[in-house]
């Protein structure tokens, strides 16, 4: 959360707070809710960065300096063009997630950020992605699917039974937990409108683990 004087404050796409001591700016958040589906038009490396063109149904809604979650990854909107806007990844992100990986075609998840006054159907979501996962199973069950995946080992203490889990930007419950990997199941309808219903084995996937399970990990780690 991050105090600014009183004297920055004017309209803007950010949720701004006044109080006796400023203006409270508070960062974007997000609920795994994923709101539509974009395709990546156009790709171009500059330096150690990625610049994408995404052509959505929400595109031409949006305002440059907004936040949304692309697959899971919150990338600030640098402009916007009818049906299409512009964001930027840098090396560290790309680094980190599947942006790196993204062509011209891909499908991705979207998501707007959170508003004060809105319902939160998932769960607390930064669009700080943790890491990649590996879909190492998925299978059709009556009309519903599961999927398996694998994690880097290190984060296995952010990762519990019956846990909130973001993949792709999708807020999902875990089961059967292990250290490296754990499955995730997907109704018909999250299935068909997300990119999940695209997922192949052997595909990597961006992981956020929940925001409360990292601060007690990094509590514990130092009370050691």
């Amino acid at each position: 959360m991050e105090k600014l004087s009183q004297k920055e404050f004017g309209p803007g796409s950010y949720p701004d707070w006044i109080c006796p001591f400023g203006l409270l700016r508070f960062a974007s958040m997000f609920t795994g809710i994923v709101e539509t589906q974009g395709i990546i038009k156009k790709v171009t490396e500059k330096g150690g960065n990625k610049t994408f063109w995404i052509k959505s149904p929400i595109s031409a809604k949006l305002k440059a300096d907004q936040s949304v979650a692309h697959d899971g990854v919150c990338l600030t909107v640098e402009e916007v063009k009818a049906s299409r806007h512009r964001v930027t990844a840098v090396a560290e992100t790309l680094g980190k997630t599947t942006l790196g990986d993204w062509q011209e075609g891909f499908a991705i998840n979207l998501e707007r950020c959170l508003k004060i006054n809105d319902r939160l159907d998932g769960h607390f979501v930064q669009g700080h992605v943790d890491a990649a996962a590996i879909c190492i199973h998925k299978k059709e069950k009556d009309g519903s699917w599961e999927f398996s995946f694998q994690f880097p080992p290190e984060f296995a203490s952010l990762i519990i039974e019956k846990g909130s889990i973001t993949i792709n930007g999708i807020s999902l419950t875990i089961f059967n937990v292990t250290g490296t990997t754990f499955d995730v199941a997907i109704i018909p309808y999250t299935f068909d409108h997300t990119n999940m219903n695209l997922l192949k084995p052997g595909q990597k996937v961006n992981i956020e683990f929940d925001m409360l399970g990292k601060y007690i990990s990094r509590k514990l780690s130092l009370s050691k």
